[in-house]
């Protein structure tokens, strides 16, 4: 017997699990995208006047340590080798992220040996007796005063619009901060990207006669009464019609740049300087060095609140937002039927891979026990 599967949103996450319960031969899967694109948030399209290919919604460059998750997208897409490398502009210089020994040098002035500029920076440091309490104190324990206020302050409060003290911890816990000339800012074993765009990649995942897709389509939950289970990718709040108020998100703005030749001469260049009212610029044609454009095409990021109009990009997940999850998850545990999946339906903040990860897993689970699956992927809290 056929299960009648319906899934909420054509990004990853949907995308992963949709092809998992098709190749089984035990699942018809419907799929909606209220959009009227597949590939979610790293959805990629070829621009017609540069022949860049173009992240609509900011870079993405996929790493990850999981070889399993590494196999799995290389089954759908031909991936190039692609190291990340980032600088930040600060007072008018330029300095390599993620901080590193060259970093170190360069600001201070210095000619430090690993070993010196390890116990030069522990100096310098915040001494901590108990945990971090927000992103500020778990900066400087790792930085010290002078590097975080250089490179990350001024950034962070522009990025999510409060002073990093507001923040929690794990909005610092994850910056790298290394003692050796490594300059690509991710550390992972596999780091590469989609030879045609991160949306032929979402595209051959779904390319299954047990898939039918319908885009631009809005869902409610009078819509998924016949199916026998649902997976929600989308924002949790927006399953519940936001009865219980709207999660918070930041949302990003996007300026476009085009010059005849290269903007920056590079992909990335932050700007740490918190009177730069945009957070960095992203020049696309460097994400796919085995092009050649015709023109220079980048993007100046800016950072604000999400409103109801405008695309959920990173969930906030500061003390009122938590109050509101709280509410959701105690809806949601009186749902029948439903898995809650993804950045959005967790209201998490994670990376492709993890997403890819997750969305395996659950989609394993649910062929092993399909009667016998939990309301969330992974837990939000």
């Amino acid at each position: 017997m056929s299960r009648n599967i319906i899934i909420i949103g054509a990004g990853l996450t949907g995308a992963v699990i949709a092809r998992q319960l098709a190749d089984s031969g035990t699942c018809s899967i419907t799929l909606f995208e209220r959009r009227d694109h597949l590939a979610g948030n790293c959805f990629t399209f070829r621009d017609p006047a540069s022949g860049t290919m173009l992240h609509k919604y900011g870079p993405h460059i996929f790493h990850t340590n999981d070889t399993e998750v590494w196999t799995y997208v290389q089954r759908f897409a031909l991936f190039e080798p692609f190291k990340h490398r980032v600088v930040a502009r600060y007072q008018g210089r330029d300095y390599g992220l993620p901080v590193n020994l060259d970093t170190i040098n360069a600001f201070y002035g210095t000619q430090f040996t690993s070993d010196e500029a390890r116990a030069f920076i522990a100096s310098r440091c915040l001494k901590l007796a108990r945990p971090a309490a927000n992103a500020e104190e778990q900066a400087l324990s790792t930085l010290g005063h002078e590097l975080f206020n250089a490179f990350y302050k001024g950034y962070i409060a522009k990025q999510w619009s409060r002073p990093p003290s507001d923040l929690p911890a794990s909005v610092t816990a994850r910056l790298p901060m290394r003692f050796d000339r490594e300059d690509c800012y991710f550390g992972h074993k596999h780091q590469g990207q989609p030879r045609f765009g991160y949306t032929a990649l979402v595209e051959a995942l779904l390319d299954h006669p047990a898939i039918t897709i319908h885009t631009e389509t809005e869902i409610t939950r009078a819509d998924l009464r016949d199916a026998d289970h649902v997976f929600w990718s989308g924002p949790l709040d927006a399953y519940f019609d936001h009865a219980e108020g709207r999660l918070g998100y930041r949302t990003l703005r996007f300026e476009e740049l085009r010059a005849p030749t290269p903007i920056q001469g590079r992909a990335v260049v932050n700007y740490s300087d918190p009177d730069v009212p945009w957070t960095r610029i992203a020049e696309h044609s460097f994400f796919t060095p085995w092009e050649t454009p015709r023109e220079a095409v980048a993007f100046r990021e800016y950072a604000d609140d999400c409103g109801p109009e405008d695309e959920p990009f990173y969930p906030i997940r500061l003390i009122s937002e938590k109050a509101i999850l709280a509410r959701y998850i105690e809806r949601a545990k009186t749902e029948k039927n439903i898995t809650f999946a993804g950045r959005m339906g967790t209201y998490r903040y994670i990376d492709m891979d993890i997403a890819v990860r997750e969305a395996l897993d659950c989609a394993a689970q649910f062929l092993r026990a399909p009667d016998d699956m939990p309301v969330f992927s992974a837990s939000p809290i």
